[in-house]
């Protein structure tokens, strides 16, 4: 089993996860995303389009889980919680427009921002935002033959 330190480090680690959610049938829904953790608050946030079927799942059945991959098959980490999807960008640096961009590496160029800010209006972007309140892995030592 993995500390809570080393689940936060490999959370920070890691850009990619696999998100689930849960369908109207009951059976998980996985979908690879792009996130974001602050381990300050224990929330993992996913940029989405509002259209997006997770986005639907999630309104539906806020229940979700990310799995995120170690530095190697034998280890990883898995968020759970409840999910709250924000209401779209509808203006550009509106709240949402800047949760988002927070959540992207820095803009040095203030036209490219604004752009951004832009496209994100036009995309109808949405922040997915899980509370986590269970959080486990592991890391297995697995001996390896000479």
């Amino acid at each position: 089993m993995l500390s809570d330190g080393e689940l936060d480090a490999l959370l920070r680690a890691q850009q990619f996860g696999v998100l689930a959610s849960v369908k109207r049938s009951g059976h998980p829904h996985l979908s690879t995303v792009l996130f974001h953790w602050s381990p300050q608050e224990r929330v993992v946030r996913v940029s989405t389009t509002v259209d997006r079927l997770k986005a639907r799942q999630l309104r539906r059945d806020p229940h979700a889980a990310l799995h995120v991959s170690g530095p190697d098959v034998w280890s990883f980490a898995v968020a759970e919680g409840e999910a709250m999807v924000s209401e779209p960008s509808t203006a550009a640096g509106d709240a949402v427009g800047r949760e988002l961009l927070s959540m992207t590496p820095g803009f040095t160029d203030p036209a490219e921002e604004a752009a951004f800010l832009q496209q994100l209006v036009r995309e109808r972007r949405v922040v997915v935002r899980i509370r986590v309140d269970r959080l486990y892995g592991t890391a297995l030592d697995v001996p390896r033959g000479d």
